[in-house]
Order: C-alpha cells, then structure tokens, then sequence
C-alpha cells in the first residue's frame, strides 16, 4: 500500500516558521498548487504580508499567529485549525533558528534557545497534530532538518545538535506512524539564500535560493520518499563523508572549512556560513 500523499482537497496544510525563509517560500508555492495553508510565526505583520501576496493564487493562506516554543500555544493553533478551517491533512515543521557556536566563547542562552524553537519547537507541533491526524486516520508530518544534523560541523555545536535529533526523531517515529496511517518525511537542505545567511561573510557551497528550496520540497512531499534532501550531490558527499573514520572526518572539514588556520574567536563573532533554513 502506498504511503498517504496529502492533496488540496484531503484538508489544511499547517507551516510553522513561514515569516520568512524557506517557510514562506514553501507556502506560497502550496498556496499556488491550490492548497489551503495556515501559516504560523510569531510576526503577525510578516504573516498579513504573506496572505496578502497570495490572495491571487488558486489556494489561501490562513494567519494563525504563535510562538512554536509555547506548547500551549501550539495547541491553541491546532484547535483553531479543526475547529474553524477544517482537517489538517499535513503538517510541515519548519520553524528553526541558527546560532553559531564557538567553544573560546560559549553562551548557555545560544543552547537554551536553539533547543527551544528547533527541537521543542518540533515537539510542541508534533503532539497536537499527530492528535488530529490519528482521529482521523490519516495524515502528512514534514519535519524540516538540515543536513548538518549528518556531522558535527565548526559553529554548529547548538544548531547541529538539534538538527541531528530531529534526524532521529523523524526515524523513529516512523516505525509507529507508519501503522497509524500518518506518513512521516524528513527534509534535509544544504545552504538557503535567507536573510540569516546573507550576513555570513564566507562563500557557501551549493547555495540554493529559497524559492527553489520550495520546489524540491513541494516535490518531494508528493513522493514516496522518506528523505527530501538537496542539491543532491553536496548533501551526497557530507553522507559520505560522516562514513569516514573520526580522523580522516575531522581532518576533511578542518581542510575544507580552513578551520585549523582559523584566528580563535573572542569576545563578539559574526555569523559563519551553515547549512540553514
């Protein structure tokens, strides 16, 4: 049996984080294909501006404000879709934030947040909508990782940490959502042209601009595949390269990145080039 593929007339299609980035981008390219989309951040206006550029597609966008780090929040978002616009029939778990670590300078606030919005944030989402959707036996769960969460990376301490588990969860979720009729993807993009990634003053490899980023995942949810991973062939060889022995792997990014040759960071550091939403 092929696994369930959620399309406009199944119900409502719930993004979080998609006041800008990849989560807008992806909901104005849903709302184009027809798919009514109920968008969640915590910027009001960025979200009235979002319904506002789509009001001439075939779909909608529905404005429900909330900060994905409170739980209750999220349950109120979830009620709100059932009982006012209808069955939520895929849930696509966007929301992140990257802070670059540097071990010279360690900040327990760029952990505390990093893990509240990118893995609780995720959780806080999931329950209430895997709620709905096993009531309803059927349903569609995208949770947006990185393909940093393959290795550990320089500055990515907090970042990939959180990435990482969201790999893990995703994996093992599957194994159960898999009987209850829920089907479970992972997306796992390279570098995006966002704003956050605008400041890095480095070159990104592979960089993948955020509407094209909303296509391959469009496509990728209407696939039967579990992993939406892209460009192919740059999150190919950082696959590969977590394969390598410890020291042949640290070796590889210290050469890549420079690191080694790096000054250590002190005090104040800008933002260094990371694979994120």
């Amino acid at each position: 049996m092929r696994d369930f593929i959620a399309r406009p007339e199944h119900g409502i299609v719930w993004i979080s984080g998609a006041s800008s980035g990849i989560g807008r981008a992806l909901a104005l390219k849903l709302a184009g294909e027809g798919y009514k989309v109920a968008v969640t951040a915590r910027s009001h206006e960025k979200l009235v501006e979002l319904q506002a550029e789509a009001s001439g597609l075939s779909g909608s966008i529905i404005v429900l404000d909330g900060d994905v780090t409170d739980a209750e929040d999220m349950e109120h978002v979830m009620a709100s879709i059932e009982y006012e616009h209808g069955t939520l029939a895929m849930a696509i778990l966007n929301a992140g934030v990257y802070l670059p670590v540097h071990a010279e300078d360690l900040n327990r606030a760029d952990f505390e947040k990093s893990f509240a919005v990118n893995l609780s944030g995720v959780v806080n989402c999931l329950l209430p909508a895997i709620s709905h959707m096993k009531a309803k036996g059927q349903g569609q769960i995208a949770i947006v990782s990185s393909v940093t969460g393959y290795g550990g990376l320089p500055t990515g301490a907090a970042y990939g940490a959180t990435k990482a588990a969201l790999i893990n969860m995703a994996e093992s979720l599957k194994f159960d959502l898999d009987k209850m009729g829920i089907r479970i993807q992972l997306v796992s993009p390279g570098f995006i042209d966002t704003p956050a990634t605008r400041r890095n003053a480095f070159p990104m490899p592979a960089l993948v601009s955020a509407e094209d980023a909303a296509r391959q995942i469009a496509a990728g949810l209407k696939s039967q595949a579990f992993e939406i991973s892209f460009p192919k062939r740059f999150t190919l060889m950082l696959k590969l390269a977590r394969l390598l022995p410890y020291g042949a792997y640290f070796a590889l990014v210290n050469r890549v990145t420079g690191w080694r040759e790096r000054p250590s960071a002190a005090g104040h550091h800008p933002a260094t080039p990371h694979p994120a939403e």
